[in-house]
């Protein structure tokens, strides 16, 4: 178990890729702290579904884009468990409009819910990082939005090729305590799709077949292989990688 010992806290933890890596944490040996701002009986029933691995899970509702609901969950947490050795910095929102449609308030939005938990989630996280001396590791789910542009989501684009500044920024200041930065930068993957406007499908749809075209390994990936890369930066087997970004996708934009 490559957690065994440690507290993960995972931002986004209620359903899909948020949860996978929940349970992955808890798989690992982790405690963990599930939050989530929406969907209290998805979040109870993942939390249910780590203890079932064995190990103690605390699920907290908590608004992410908002600085003083994640301090108080932080607080909670820590007031549970004692410390965090892990933050997963998931929740994120992918919308689809072309730049002169959309709005300002549409253009925050995307910021709040994409960049600032990442910030603020760290934030709190990290003083109790370096007071213990012993290290953590901070991981944040971006996409290849942080490595090219695409057409008509450039609020999406924005906010993701700034989350990887700001982790790079972390790796660069915690690094002195042993605290370690990374970003997983995803292609396709196949979740649940709550916004049908944003996803047309998950392989049917000409756009979804053009993307798995240029795909080299031909296919969408699935939540246990970033799972398999969130626990890789989480664990010590990671120990000399920091300020970087792993590209899950299927070499699609290598």
């Amino acid at each position: 178990m490559r957690l065994k010992g440690k507290t993960a806290l995972v931002a986004g933890a209620s359903r899909n890729l948020g949860k996978a890596i929940a349970l992955g944490c808890a798989a690992e040996g982790a405690d963990v702290v599930l939050i989530a701002s929406k969907s209290s009986d998805e979040l109870k029933q993942a939390a249910d579904e780590c203890q079932d691995k064995g190990v103690r899970a605390l699920p907290l509702r908590a608004d992410v884009s908002r600085f003083e609901e994640v301090d108080s969950a932080v607080r909670t947490a820590l007031d549970c468990f004692g410390k965090i050795d892990v933050l997963m910095s998931v929740a994120g929102i992918r919308p689809h409009k072309p730049f002169l449609e959309i709005s300002h308030e549409e253009w925050l939005h995307v910021f709040d819910v994409n960049l600032h938990p990442t910030f603020y989630l760290a934030k709190a996280i990290a003083p109790g990082m370096m007071a213990r001396g012993e290290g953590g590791s901070i991981v944040a789910l971006g996409g290849v939005s942080s490595l090219t542009a695409q057409p008509n989501r450039a609020h999406v684009v924005a906010s993701k090729t700034a989350l990887f500044g700001l982790i790079k920024s972390l790796a660069l200041e915690l690094g002195p305590y042993g605290i370690r930065a990374n970003l997983i930068a995803l292609g396709l993957v196949d979740t649940e799709r709550r916004n049908p406007e944003w996803y047309k499908g998950t392989g049917g749809d000409p756009a979804t077949r053009a993307l798995i075209q240029r795909t080299p390994l031909g296919r969408i990936g699935s939540p246990r292989e970033v799972v398999d890369v969130a626990m890789f930066l989480a664990s010590s087997e990671s120990s000399y990688v920091t300020g970087d970004r792993i590209v899950c996708a299927g070499g699609r934009y290598m």
